[in-house]
């Protein structure tokens, strides 16, 4: 199976270490352009449509606590048919995810 992620992914794990010092910063993204630049890892790129259907997905959600990143995560992975995860976070359990970090 090769790895997916979304450029939205991407944008939080940048975001995640912005303030984190040059350091962690400069590490990210080195990071983030190895997976750019990695033929095995498919990327799916930041789309209006993308955006649009993770937000109709958030606002259904509302009442979860979900962010818009896990949502148009959501959105592409069942899109995808992707039905693995490699996160901790619970809110892909809820919406029938197999979580692979526990």
């Amino acid at each position: 199976m090769r790895p997916v992620t979304t450029d939205e992914i991407l944008t939080e794990l940048l975001d995640g270490l912005a303030l984190r010092g040059p350091f962690l910063t400069e590490a990210a993204a080195r990071v983030v352009r190895r997976i750019l630049d990695d033929e095995s890892v498919t990327v799916h790129s930041q789309s209006r449509e993308s955006f649009l259907a993770g937000l109709s997905f958030y606002e259904q959600r509302s009442d979860k606590g979900y962010s818009l990143v896990d949502c148009v995560s959501m959105t592409t992975m069942r899109r995808q048919g992707i039905t693995e995860v490699l996160t901790n976070d619970r809110h892909f359990i809820l919406e029938g995810f197999k979580v692979l970090l526990r």
